[in-house]
């Protein structure tokens, strides 16, 4: 969370006070004085010292395994949510999902609270990468692969940041490939397999960035964030 907002929070302190404490180096994250307030801090991952008191957050993150038919959203009149997936005990207040996935498109969603976080992870700047296992409705070929590699542009001219296909069947009725993009375009993976003549029929993305779906975590189950999986977001933490 925002480091002004924790110390806000948790110290009471006026924003004319803050901005002393910030001015003077009372601030510490991980024994070095900060004089950034929009800090992204997770007690976690830092150690968070104000006047030599220490803070501690309690930010929530969920690696969930979305199934089909399930929207990527807090709330839906007509279909069930990502949220509805959790327990009730787990919907804590802020709780969202870092980058959507279509209603029929299984697979890894981090839901978390930590705002910051999310807005970090889908930053164009950031190329995070995401991984997708892909069934088309038809062969792909060499020039497939090419082509996204060049970057696929659509039939209204909009052009896609090059991008990774590994074709791992390849069938006249149908194939399977893995396609890894660092960007996140309304419909993109379909898109760009329609503009090279198929159809994608199943779709499911096993990573974002570091965060992989493993076999672990079964279709419509969910768990948090291990430690290990927490560090290894360390450097989206600015």
């Amino acid at each position: 969370m925002r480091l002004d907002k924790l110390i806000e929070e948790q110290l009471h302190t006026p924003r004319k006070a803050m901005k002393r404490l910030f001015q003077t180096g009372h601030v510490l994250v991980n024994g070095k004085i900060e004089r950034r307030g929009e800090r992204n801090v997770d007690s976690d991952l830092h150690d968070i010292t104000v006047q030599g008191k220490q803070l501690k957050t309690h930010e929530s993150y969920f690696l969930l395994h979305k199934p089909k038919g399930v929207v990527t959203a807090n709330h839906d009149d007509r279909h069930q949510t990502v949220i509805d997936c959790l327990a009730a005990n787990d919907r804590v207040a802020d709780l969202y999902a870092v980058g959507r996935l279509d209603r029929d498109t299984q697979g890894l969603v981090l839901l978390t609270s930590n705002g910051q976080l999310g807005y970090a992870l889908m930053h164009p700047q950031k190329k995070v990468t995401k991984r997708y296992e892909v069934t088309v409705n038809g062969p792909l070929t060499l020039a497939d692969r090419a082509a996204f590699e060049t970057g696929i542009v659509f039939h209204d001219g909009t052009r896609c940041q090059p991008a990774q296909l590994m074709i791992q069947q390849s069938h006249s009725e149908e194939s399977q490939a893995t396609v890894l993009i660092t960007e996140g375009k309304f419909h993109q993976i379909k898109k760009m397999f329609l503009t090279r003549g198929v159809k994608v029929i199943a779709l499911k993305r096993t990573a974002i960035g570091p965060l992989t779906l493993t076999a672990d975590l079964p279709v419509g189950s969910y768990r948090r964030l291990h430690q290990n999986e927490l560090e290894r977001l360390v450097d989206y933490f600015h």
